[in-house]
């Protein structure tokens, strides 16, 4: 990790996150039934660590669900900047210096190879799309740009980070909803939530991710508390009503209320406990996912899109793709990636695989890419170096035409060569899948109209 890295971990790491606490069981046992204190929480700070604005989410564009069957997106963050050269661009006859240690397979599309590491994904390459040719110029070591589908969101350390566009997932929040009222419509699986994970900006709180870890285990009443004891709406209006003298002439109570409703469906529907019960799956295809941290939440993610949720953002963990040589903790591209291309060709595979059986694959857009590519040359360290100038990334599923490679970059994985792709156009994309007009714009703080996709965008006619 570098000093610019930790700088900016440590600048993020003060910005306003998800609330961490919640209603405590003394709140809702006493004299067994819950206490007004309780009410207060739930309605005004949340249940299970979700703020009141964050329980507004669930409800955000649910009355305008999107014709047809649910459609849900899976983003997998490789957070460091995974290499093209030695994963889905590999250049087999380029100089050694330039192609990296790693030999090539061919795949199940004719003309198409892959790093030899990764013979699962080569495998099943009629369902992939490859795009090798992705423009991550205004990109850096952050996931603002990729994240957002947006050039003009960028990492700028002056405390003024993105420019106020919110991310895809956050879009999709205000613009879709949640697929079930119930259900958050964007949670985060990561460990590294302010390094690993970009927000609302200015959109407004109520559209930021829910964190996973904070929904997993929370929704269980404590022994005594009953749902019929909670959904006594006349129990709950005469919780508030020696309060309300004071507060009649704002709206801190109806809003109050609303909130200690939703987050009380949450509860009562148990739908979001359900979804955190991984346990129960097969343990063979517990073990297909694999065990460590990458396998377990891409198994959580499928689960949680089946439930209801609409946008879910999984990263193993944070840096683990920036090899920028054996001196550095994530180590250089033999001794640090090469571990961890199995892990990743596993649970893609393994992921894809698992929807098609569930007959869920064409309602589901999977994409796994990073910030950004790694150098065409490797450096002295048997690394390779931040890349900006080209990436690739990988789409499957959502119904959409596969086993293709969209662009092209040269024969040195220096730049792009033909076809190039753009932030704004993988933003197009995703929203024109989920049925969301892209020409659609959300108003800012100071009135201002701002569009969910810029600088032109357009939505890839190679797949929709």
């Amino acid at each position: 990790m570098t000093t610019d890295d930790r700088n900016f971990e440590h600048n993020r790491s003060h910005e306003t996150g998800l609330r961490s606490w919640g209603p405590s069981a003394r709140d809702l046992i006493a004299v067994g039934r819950p206490s007004r204190r309780w009410f207060l929480r739930a309605g005004m700070s949340g249940v299970a660590g979700l703020s009141a604005a964050q329980l507004l989410q669930l409800r955000a564009g649910a009355a305008t669900p999107a014709a047809g069957r649910p459609k849900s997106v899976i983003l997998f963050w490789l957070s460091g900047g995974p290499s093209h050269i030695d994963m889905w661009d590999p250049k087999p006859d380029a100089p050694r210096e330039i192609r990296g240690p790693f030999g090539t397979i061919p795949t199940s599309v004719p003309g198409v190879r892959f790093c030899e590491h990764l013979p699962r994904q080569a495998a099943i390459m009629d369902r992939l799309t490859v795009i090798r040719s992705m423009d991550c110029a205004a990109s850096n070591h952050t996931p603002i740009t990729l994240q957002a589908g947006n050039p003009l969101a960028r990492r700028t350390d002056d405390g003024r980070d993105g420019a106020g566009y919110p991310s895809m997932g956050s879009i999709v929040a205000k613009f879709k909803g949640p697929n079930d009222p119930s259900l958050p419509a964007f949670v985060g699986l990561a460990d590294s939530w302010v390094a690993d994970v970009w927000g609302a900006g200015h959109m407004g709180s109520a559209f930021e991710p829910v964190k996973g870890s904070e929904l997993a285990g929370r929704f269980q009443l404590p022994k005594g508390v009953s749902v019929d004891r909670l959904s006594d709406r006349d129990a709950l209006r005469r919780q508030f009503d020696h309060l309300r003298a004071g507060l009649d002439r704002t709206d801190v109570m109806e809003n109050s209320d609303r909130y200690s409703r939703i987050a009380l469906e949450m509860v009562s529907s148990g739908k979001a406990q359900r979804a955190f019960e991984v346990e129960k799956e097969d343990p063979k295809l517990r073990d297909a996912y694999g065990s460590d941290s990458l396998g377990k939440k891409a198994l959580l993610a499928r689960r949680l899109v089946e439930a209801g949720v609409t946008f879910v953002l999984v990263s193993g963990a944070w840096g683990y793709f920036d090899h920028h040589g054996d001196s550095v903790v994530w180590k250089g591209i033999e001794k640090g990636l090469k571990p961890l291309l199995p892990r990743v060709d596993q649970v893609l595979a393994t992921l894809i695989l698992d929807l098609e059986a569930r007959g869920r694959l064409d309602d589901t857009l999977v994409i796994m890419m990073g910030e950004f590519g790694r150098s065409p040359m490797i450096n002295r360290d048997a690394g390779r170096d931040h890349w900006t100038n080209v990436m690739s990334l990988v789409l499957a599923g959502g119904g959409l035409r596969h086993g293709q490679v969209i662009g092209a970059t040269d024969s040195k994985g220096h730049a792009i060569h033909e076809r190039a792709v753009r932030p704004q156009d993988l933003a197009a994309t995703v929203f024109t899948y989920l049925g969301i007009d892209p020409g659609a714009h959300w108003i800012s703080a100071q009135g201002r109209p701002t569009p969910i996709v810029t600088e032109g965008g357009q939505a890839l006619a190679e797949l929709i």
